[in-house]
């Protein structure tokens, strides 16, 4: 069987195998601490829930229209409006099955071959390979923990080539729970509309933010860079609802509507449950966002001030998401039962040996020095593992 040649340049995720490694390994009666998972633990809002059910009880069961049912796409612009102070239509809104779905009928709809897609790094581990998978080329635009990953606009200048297509940012960021600031965004804009490059603005972690940070949408800024953006959001993280697959893109007419094309000879429509459910977590559920990010604040201090705490880890504090993303630099090359740990791969193997302790390392994410923590669990899973990372690094050579 000769297989296409796009199966070649792609990599099965390493957070959805990781956690499939941690469940199988708890499955079988091991204890582990799981700082893998890419998702709230708390449970999805009962409003959710209750329009779920209402939907079941009401036969809300077949299929709907593929791009999405008008009730939620009018939820998504309702939020839009009240949010960022954007309109939108319901020509430019597509529900997809997931926000990493919506990010592959965009790359499916707007590259091929000989394009090029500026990525800042570190990133989302999936950018870089939907983008090999239509063909077209990443380019990844280092950015650096001293600076707090922020983008200096000159220098992402330098990297635009006549074949640039777009540029993809991530704030508040997963790995590294960053953000752009107005300024930043107002320079990305700038230089967007000059060489006319589309924005893919993904959005999945806009609620998740501390310390009297604000999330700005780039396309909020004008009208030009409006038309220039395609926004990519969900309920999985803000509603802690990621089983549930709805995820939606807000953009211009002309792609929203190749997105739909191309989602109609694919998934078609995501479940008309989900829809439903999505929509009475849109227009009710802001007390359940209010409560979660209140809990995820006090494990995130928690994990970076208890990962600072060990000898030759630095962990900055993250200003959105539910990440921390700890330099482990000063530990490369220290040795274990004589085996030399050189990166971050090494070390996350040598912590889920030594000490039951799950994370996820950093070269999937374009860091060669990190490792991600998701600090969605418990105080007491973060407190108990750090612990075991405290005594597991005390006996490095």
């Amino acid at each position: 069987m000769n297989l296409a040649s796009r199966t070649t340049r792609i990599t099965p995720s390493p957070t959805l195998q990781l956690s499939a490694t941690v469940k199988a390994l708890v499955a079988n009666g091991q204890q582990v601490f799981d700082f893998t998972a890419g998702e709230p633990s708390l449970d999805s809002p009962e409003e959710a829930k209750e329009a779920a059910y209402e939907a079941i009880r009401s036969g809300f069961t077949k299929y709907t229209a593929v791009t999405g049912i008008d009730e939620l796409k009018e939820a998504i612009i309702e939020k839009f409006q009240r949010d960022q102070g954007l309109t939108y239509s319901r020509s430019q809104i597509l529900v997809s099955c997931g926000a990493k779905h919506t990010l592959f009928n965009i790359a499916l709809a707007l590259f091929e071959t000989g394009d090029e897609v500026i990525i800042p790094a570190p990133y989302w581990v999936s950018y870089p390979e939907q983008i090999l998978v239509a063909d077209a080329k990443p380019v990844f635009f280092p950015t650096s923990e001293s600076s707090g990953y922020a983008i200096d606009v000159k220098a992402l200048e330098a990297a635009v080539t006549d074949r640039t297509k777009a540029i993809i940012l991530n704030s508040p960021c997963n790995p590294t729970g960053s953000m752009y600031d107005r300024q930043t965004l107002e320079g990305i804009a700038q230089l967007a509309l000059r060489h006319n490059l589309l924005i893919i603005s993904d959005e999945i972690y806009e609620k998740m933010i501390y310390d009297q940070h604000q999330h700005h949408s780039i396309a909020s800024l004008g009208p030009d860079i409006a038309r220039n953006t395609i926004i990519v959001n969900g309920v999985s993280k803000t509603y802690s609802m990621t089983g549930w697959r709805i995820g939606y893109a807000a953009g211009p007419e002309r792609l929203i509507k190749a997105m739909g094309d191309i989602q109609s000879q694919s998934t078609s429509n995501p479940s008309s449950i989900s829809q439903k459910a999505a929509v009475g977590a849109l227009r009710k559920s802001d007390a359940f966002i209010q409560h979660m990010v209140k809990e995820l604040d006090i494990r995130r201090k928690a994990i970076v001030e208890g990962l600072n705490r060990i000898p030759g880890i630095y962990c900055p504090m993250p200003s959105g998401a539910f990440y921390a993303f700890p330099s482990f630099t000063q530990l490369l090359g220290r040795r274990f039962q004589g085996e030399s740990l050189s990166t971050p791969l090494a070390f996350a193997n040598f912590f889920l040996k030594e000490a039951q302790v799950a994370c996820v390392p950093g070269e999937p994410f374009g860091s060669s020095g990190h490792l991600r923590f998701s600090y969605t669990g418990t105080l007491e899973v973060i407190e108990e593992g750090l612990d075991h990372l405290t005594k597991a690094v005390a006996k490095l050579e």
